[in-house]
């Protein structure tokens, strides 16, 4: 199962949603959900930053979903 499309559903969103979130295609976003294509940095940053969880979570580094406490 692909995390984008997990924490994507979880949150009753739309791949064209997100797509907007990005500045991208709908079907560019799809790539990435299917693997299709590489989701670069910047693009995880976003992502992970809107859904607040680690990018961590989202390459399958972690199965922790909370974020990581920041430094201030």
């Amino acid at each position: 199962m692909n995390r984008l499309k997990d924490v994507r559903e979880d949150k009753d969103l739309l791949q064209i949603e997100i797509a907007k979130i990005l500045n991208m295609s709908q079907n560019g976003y799809s790539q990435y959900e299917t693997s299709y294509c590489d989701i670069p940095i910047k693009n995880l940053i976003i992502l992970a930053k809107y859904y607040n969880i680690p990018i961590d979570y989202l390459l399958y580094l972690t199965d922790d979903r909370k974020p990581f406490k920041r430094d201030n």
